[in-house]
């Protein structure tokens, strides 16, 4: 074999991503509150950048221009000069909704109390003795669902008081709002939490010590053991649903709420669906002109490079920004031609939708659709949804599969027959899938269970009514 060296030409395809690209990007997969987000933080970067309310303010107080010919004689490698005159007449021709001298408080949201701060509010009111000390100790180890994570002895050893204070301070802690709060298991929670049933039976107390078998199923058990009636263990169990196991969940978690702001708006008028993309929350950009004299009288200089520079930043995210409303009309109004009947009737006529249909439609890539309907919601006629929605699975119906349906249908139809069943012999997962296969929604019997879980529905053992 021949080793040594050589020149060669090879020719090769690659996707270089410029950072305007990925800012393009970015933007394009950002919801509405996420885009405001951004744009005030490139307004804190890019001292071009300025806010249509700023521009307007400087242009009220600015003088007349002077010598304005000589400035657009001169020549750049790009018409700065033509450039902002074509963002002036574009600042008269968009038509834009502005609230004034008025305040939206729609995004905000205020921030509920957490479970700590919930209890420890009610025992400072109270009149109590020394326990307080301990009971605010005991409240602050209960877990995000209330219950209490240390055993009596720890507390007493950790606070250096006896058994019988830690008791008492336990005592007054499971009085406090939610009942439940400040148990040691599910029993213990469940039971703080009957003076909310008002009248419930003699026995309800015991039987809440066979919670373990009712989650089961076996009723049975529980009806010979308490020597009453499979119809008296079912009023029981539905009055255990209507407690709380976990009192402490309401309070918890308060970073996770969500403002969701529809970025699509779809309203029908006149038989006619209007697409309204929703940027009222994202500050409409323009270019300071105040840096016009530095491109004209800095030339060769550093500080006009820079300007230059932020000047193509500012105007890249302007475009940006205009590109991803476009994008989101033409999608929007895409999954509207495609949708209309489920805009006018509801969710049994959602038609199958890709992705991809979509991307042919408007002439754009799929990963641009999915970029674009990532995490972002539509408001229509019928409420609002995520953009993920419209993109219904399909199945085929018959045996030909000349038409399809969606998962939604079939979920609907799931539900119509579970609804219909007789209480007292409900259908089991097997015939419900006989049942839908006669309606031509051909699923197994596993993908039956599947849905119905999805669905919150209990198996047959659950649903049964004696």
């Amino acid at each position: 074999m021949r080793l040594g060296y050589g020149l060669s030409i090879e020719q090769t395809q690659k996707l270089i991503m410029t950072p305007e690209l990925r800012q393009a990007i970015t933007i394009l997969q950002l919801s509405a509150l996420d885009l405001s987000t951004y744009v005030e933080d490139q307004l804190m970067e890019n001292p071009l950048l300025e806010t249509q309310e700023e521009i307007m303010n400087s242009k009220e107080d600015a003088e007349p221009p002077v010598a304005e010919e000589s400035i657009a004689d001169e020549k750049w490698d790009v018409d700065w000069q033509d450039y902002f005159q074509d963002q002036d007449e574009n600042r008269v021709r968009q038509e834009r909704v502005v609230v004034e001298d008025k305040q939206r408080f729609d995004p905000f949201i205020a921030s509920a109390p957490t479970l700590l701060e919930h209890l420890l509010e009610q025992l400072h009111v109270q009149k109590v003795s020394a326990s307080l000390s301990v009971a605010e100790y005991i409240v602050g180890n209960l877990d995000d669902n209330g219950c209490l994570t240390l055993s009596l002895e720890d507390i007493a050893r950790e606070t250096n008081v006896s058994l019988e204070t830690a008791e008492e301070a336990l005592a007054l802690v499971q009085t406090l709002d939610p009942l439940g709060v400040g148990a040691r298991n599910l029993e213990e929670c469940l039971r703080l939490q009957l003076p909310l049933l008002g009248n419930y039976p003699p026995e309800f107390p015991e039987f809440l010590k066979h919670l373990e078998d009712l989650g089961a199923g076996r009723l049975q058990r529980i009806a010979h053991a308490l020597k009453i009636s499979l119809c008296q263990v079912q009023e029981m169990a539905d009055l255990v649903r209507k407690l709380d196991p976990k009192p402490g969940l309401r309070f918890s978690t308060p970073g996770e709420v969500r403002y969701v702001v529809p970025d699509v708006v779809i309203e029908e008028i006149g038989g006619e669906f209007i697409i309204l993309v929703n940027d009222i929350t994202v500050p409409r950009l323009g270019i300071n002109k105040a840096y016009r004299d530095v491109l004209s009288h800095e030339e060769g200089t550093d500080t006009r490079k820079f300007v230059e520079q932020k000047l193509n930043a500012a105007a890249w995210l302007i475009r940006s920004i205009e590109q991803r409303r476009l994008t989101l009309y033409k999608v929007a109004n895409a999954i509207v031609k495609w949708q209309t009947e489920f805009l006018r009737y509801g969710t049994r006529h959602l038609r199958p939708l890709t992705l991809r249909d979509i991307a042919e439609e408007i002439g754009v890539h799929e990963s641009t659709v999915s970029r674009a309907t990532s995490h972002k919601y539509v408001q229509t006629p019928r409420g609002i949804y995520e953009f993920k929605f419209f993109f219904a699975n399909s199945m085929g119906r018959g045996h030909n599969n000349e038409s399809s349906i969606t998962t939604e249908e079939i979920k609907l139809a799931l539900r119509d027959i579970i609804t219909s069943e007789n209480p007292k012999n409900p259908y089991s997962d097997q015939k419900i899938a006989e049942l839908l296969k006669a309606k031509d929604m051909g699923i197994s019997r596993r993908t039956v269970a599947k849905y119905r879980d999805e669905l919150g529905i209990g198996a047959t053992t659950v649903r049964k009514r004696y």
